[in-house]
């Protein structure tokens, strides 16, 4: 999901589901990078600031992310979207 400064709370960003567990990593070691967004912070996903990330890292993060929660079916339909070490 796309955020342009929602709520006007200064985010630029994309909100994403990351892999259980991984949520707390994140805003821990990388805070001006990840926060967690309304809504779904409580849920698992986190922020992306667009301003802290790059266009590689961020593809990345929504491969990741559409992998969690694609179907099945469409997943090997695709092929495989690279490595999940990351994301388990």
């Amino acid at each position: 999901m796309f955020a342009n400064n929602h709520h006007n709370d200064g985010h630029v960003a994309v909100w994403i589901p990351v892999s259980p567990g991984l949520q707390a990593t994140l805003l821990k070691t990388d805070p001006d990078k990840f926060f967690m967004p309304p809504y779904v912070g409580v849920r698992g996903w986190v922020g992306i600031e667009l301003d802290a990330v790059s266009d590689e890292e961020l593809g990345f993060h929504l491969s990741e992310a559409w992998r969690l929660i694609a179907p099945r079916k469409t997943q090997s339909a695709s092929g495989p979207t690279g490595s999940r070490a990351a994301y388990g």
